[in-house]
C-alpha cells in the first residue's frame, strides 16, 4: 500500500524515503523495551497480546490525515511489531532448548511465505477496488481470533528461561575487531537490500515498470516466496556447500536479479529478477547471526548484538537512503548501488571463513 500513500499525499521520492524511516525506528526503540516486557507477561501472553496489537496499529496509518500523524502511527507499528517478533522468537527458542529440536530457520522462512501472500493479496485486492481500510481491519479480525485460538496451545510451551534473558541483558555493544568487521560490512550490504525489497519494490513496479494497480505487489510476493524457499532449505545447503560459498553465491544471484529489474525487460523477466534477489539474500542473515556469534575474540553474545546494531542500521536507513538516490538521479540507479552492494558483499564472503574460526 505504499505507493498509494505516496500519491495521496504527493510525496517524492526522498519524502517518502523519510516517511519509511518510522517504522523501523519504532522497531529500533522497541528492542530494548521488551525484555521488561518478557520478564513481566512472559512470552507466550506476550505474543498474543502484541500479535493483537500490530494488526490493530498497523490500520492507523491507513487513516492519518497528515504526513506527521502518518510517521507517528508507523512508529506504534514498528513498536508493536518489534515487541510480537521478539516474543514469537522467545517461545520458538525456548521450544527448540526444551524439545532438542530446530525451528527457528523454518519459522522465519513462513515468516517470509506470510509476507509473500500478504503482498500478493492485497495488491490483488487493492487493484481490484477494495478500500484499504477494510482490507486491514479484515486482518485484524484474523489475528485477534488467532491470538485467541492461541491461548491453549501456548499454554503447552517450557516457562522462559530467566537465566537468557538475563544474559540478553547484558549484552552490549563492543568494538569489533577485524574478524566482526567483515561480518558487519557484508551485513549492511545484505540489509540495505532487504530493507529495499520490503519498501521499494511496489514503487518500483508502479511508478519505474508502469505496472497496473493489481501488479504492483507481485514483485515483492515473488521475491518473498524465494527468500522463503531459500530459508526452508538453508540448514541443508549451509552444510552441503559451506556458509562461504553460499554467500558467495548468493551475492552473484542478487546482483544478477538486480540487474535484470534495471534492465526493464518484459513482466516474466521482471518477476524472475525478483526471484533472483529473494533467493540470493535469503541465507544472508542466518548465515551471519552464526558467524557474529562464534567470531573469536570478543565475549559471548557480544559480536551478534555488535552486528546487529549495524545491520538495523543499514536496515533503518536503507529507505531513505534509496529515496535520496532515486530523487536526485532515478529509482533504477538506486537500485544499481544495491546491487554493487550485493556483487561487494560477495566478494567480501571469501574471507567468512576467518571470522567463524574461534
Amino acid at each position: 500500500m505504499i505507493p498509494s500513500i505516496k500519491v495521496r499525499f504527493d510525496l517524492d521520492e526522498a519524502q517518502l524515503g523519510l516517511l519509511l524511516l518510522f517504522l523501523p525506528a519504532g522497531v529500533v526503540v522497541m528492542n530494548p523495551l521488551s525484555i521488561p516486557l518478557l520478564r513481566l507477561l512472559g512470552s507466550a501472553q506476550m505474543s498474543r497480546l502484541f500479535l493483537v496489537l500490530t494488526g490493530l496499529f498497523f490500520i492507523f496509518p491507513i487513516l492519518m490525515p497528515t504526513n506527521t500523524l502518518i510517521a507517528a502511527a508507523l512508529f506504534l507499528a514498528g513498536m508493536a511489531f518489534s515487541a510480537t517478533n521478539i516474543a514469537m522468537n522467545t517461545c520458538a527458542a525456548n521450544l527448540e532448548q526444551d524439545r532438542q529440536i530446530n525451528i527457528i530457520a523454518s519459522c522465519h522462512g513462513l515468516w517470509s511465505l506470510g509476507a509473500m501472500f500478504g503482498a500478493i493479496t492485497a495488491s490483488t485486492l487493492f487493484g481490484l477496488g477494495v478500500a484499504p481500510f477494510l482490507m486491514m481491519s479484515g486482518l485484524f479480525g484474523i489475528v485477534t481470533l488467532l491470538a485467541i485460538g492461541l491461548k491453549r496451545p501456548l499454554a503447552d510451551l517450557p516457562p522462559d528461561q530467566k537465566e537468557a534473558a538475563t544474559a540478553q541483558k547484558n549484552k552490549g555493544f563492543v568494538m569489533p575487531n577485524r574478524a566482526l568487521w567483515l561480518i558487519i560490512t557484508i551485513s549492511i550490504c545484505v540489509y540495505l537490500m532487504e530493507g529495499t525489497m520490503a519498501d521499494w519494490s511496489a514503487v518500483y513496479m508502479r511508478e519505474v515498470l508502469g505496472r497496473p494497480e493489481t501488479q504492483v505487489g507481485w514483485g515483492f510476493g515473488v521475491y518473498a516466496f524465494f527468500m522463503a524457499s531459500g530459508r526452508l532449505m538453508g540448514d541443508q545447503l549451509i552444510a552441503r556447500f559451506s556458509s562461504k560459498l553460499v554467500l558467495q553465491v548468493g551475492g552473484v544471484i542478487a546482483a544478477i536479479g538486480l540487474v535484470l529489474l534495471i534492465l526493464q525487460p518484459a513482466l516474466l523477466l521482471i518477476l524472475i529478477g525478483f526471484a533472483l534477489a529473494g533467493i540470493g539474500v535469503s541465507l544472508g542473515a542466518p548465515i551471519l547471526y552464526a558467524a557474529s556469534a562464534k567470531a573469536p575474540g570478543l565475549p559471548p553474545g557480544a559480536g551478534l548484538a555488535t552486528m546487529n546494531t549495524f545491520a538495523m542500521g543499514a536496515f533503518l536507513a536503507g529507505p531513505a537512503f534509496i529515496g535520496f538516490i532515486a530523487k536526485w538521479y532515478t529509482l533504477p540507479f538506486a537500485f544499481g548501488i544495491i546491487a554493487i552492494g550485493a556483487l561487494l558483499w560477495a566478494i567480501q564472503s571469501r574471507w567468512i571463513k576467518e571470522a567463524e574460526r574461534g
